[in-house]
């Protein structure tokens, strides 16, 4: 049930405002969720490896996406439709738990993440993003990790000769 796909670096996959239509499995690459503010990107989520991500207001309820998912690298993802997702979560309650979990823990990422940009400065984010998830830090240009940050590409700069 799952198709296989191959996407160049910079392709957007579901518009902000489109309704989701499909669920992406990475099997390789780096994705981005952001949204428009005022005619500004702000980046606010990154998925890698053997991670999944959809708009999931969107997908399961049939709604507009809040956000835009992007390919960041060239990427190979396996996506499912909506009608064979649940297919699929109804005939197992083992890949049904499965979902469950990794929704429950993308859930717990986003509070933490809204914790973070309530309770703490530039520089705390920057410290948690370096001990936490290195690996956007490699991978990730400046400028989609100061949108997560919050900061401009200067401030982020600046955050980094500080340290």
């Amino acid at each position: 049930m799952f198709t296989r796909e191959e996407v160049p670096a910079k392709t957007v996959l579901l518009d902000e405002g489109q309704t989701a239509k499909k669920v992406y499995f990475i099997e390789k690459g780096c994705l981005r969720l952001s949204f428009n503010k005022d005619g500004k990107d702000i980046t606010f989520q990154f998925f890698f490896e053997g991670e999944g991500v959809s708009s999931a207001e969107s997908f399961r309820y049939n709604q507009p996406s809040l956000y835009s998912i992007e390919s960041l690298e060239p990427s190979i993802v396996h996506t499912l439709t909506r009608k064979d997702y649940f297919e699929i979560i109804e005939a197992s309650p083992l890949i049904r738990e499965a979902m469950e979990e990794q929704t429950l823990q993308r859930l717990l990422y986003v509070e933490k993440l809204f914790l973070s940009r309530i309770k703490n400065s530039p520089e705390e984010r920057y410290r948690e993003l370096v001990e936490q998830r290195p690996e956007i830090l490699q991978r990730v240009p400046q400028h989609y990790i100061a949108s997560f940050l919050g900061v401009t590409s200067v401030s982020l700069s600046r955050i980094r000769n500080r340290r």
